[in-house]
Order: structure tokens, then sequence, then C-alpha cells
């Protein structure tokens, strides 16, 4: 896989007109996937069997998928293999792929993914920046605070959000006060 670099790759997955950022396990040539039972994603990948890897570099939708749902038109629908999927109109790159569930128990869903196309839509830089970075992570805490209320997430966020304050561009900032707006 050219796109699925070893470790855990941050993408925005979609499935049927839904979009959320997840992580992609990728080890020993296997891309897998740990989500959580019950979510839209897990719920479309039972019911449709694919998921689409889109690779974006735009922190403000990171975040805004992570709450919400966009509308029909961020999507474009693709045929692979015989089969209807949807992307991300705006990504930079994506891999589909059909998916193998392992695993299911009430919390959570295990699946394999077989790629079966990857295209790279555009090529641009990114250098590294700690600030879309940290929002990265700022998100993962944010998404599990706003289940739980725990404080000691709310301590991650906090220690991401300083580092975003820091090192981020406009955009990271951007993103931060949205993630803030959804979890106060």
């Amino acid at each position: 896989m050219g796109l699925l670099k070893p470790g855990i790759n941050e993408v925005i997955a979609t499935t049927e007109f839904n979009a959320a950022p997840m992580g992609i396990i990728f080890r020993e040539g296997v891309a897998r996937m740990v989500l959580f039972s019950g979510s839209h994603t897990a719920k479309n990948i039972e019911k449709n069997g694919w998921l689409v890897a889109n690779f974006v570099y735009d922190p403000i939708l990171y975040v805004k998928t992570a709450f919400e749902d966009l509308s029909h038109d961020a999507f474009l629908k693709e045929t692979i293999n015989g089969r209807t999927m949807h992307r991300l109109k705006d990504s930079d790159a994506w891999a589909a792929f059909t998916t193998t569930i392992e695993k299911k128990t009430a919390g959570a869903l295990m699946v394999t993914l077989t790629l079966e196309k990857e295209i790279i839509e555009k090529v641009s830089l990114h250098p590294v920046n700690r600030g879309f970075n940290n929002i990265i992570d700022a998100t993962v805490h944010a998404t599990r605070y706003v289940m739980n209320r725990d404080p000691e997430l709310k301590k991650q966020i906090d220690y991401h959000a300083g580092i975003i304050k820091k090192c981020g561009g406009k955009q990271e900032l951007e993103a931060l006060e949205l993630l803030l707006g959804y979890i106060s």
C-alpha cells in the first residue's frame, strides 16, 4: 500500500454519506481499524462492507467531522470494482477498501481492510506542524470527553490547546476554537 505508512494513519474515513476522523492501524502489511459499536461508521461498514480513507490536511475538517455530519455535496461517488463508494470531494488522496469484520463486541468492531484502489488527487507539501498534529490529538480526547466529562481528558485537551496556540497557524487556531465550542 502506497498511501498508508507503518503505525496509525490518521484519516477521515467515509462510508455512505458519512465522514469521521479515524486511525487506520497499518502493521506488517495489514490494515485494520477498531470502531466504536453503534457509530455511523460501524453501522455502515456492517451494512455495506466498504470504507474510503481520505487523506486531507485541513484541521477544521477533522474537528467538524468528529462532531457533525457533512452535507451530501461534500462527497463524490466512485465506482470501484462494481461497488459505489463515497469519498470526500476535497481530499488530497484517497484509498478505497472492502472491509472484513474480524471481531464484534458490545463496545467495538474490529475490521480488516483490503485495498481496492488508491488515488493521489493533488500533490502538495505539508511540513510538520505541531499545531496540526495537536489538533488531531485534542480531537481524539474531545470525542471521548463529550461522552463522559472526564477531567483527565480535559487536562489533555488543555495541554494540546497550549501547543496549538503556540505552534498553529490560522486554520489550526480556527479548528481549536471550533473544538472548544463543541466541548463547552
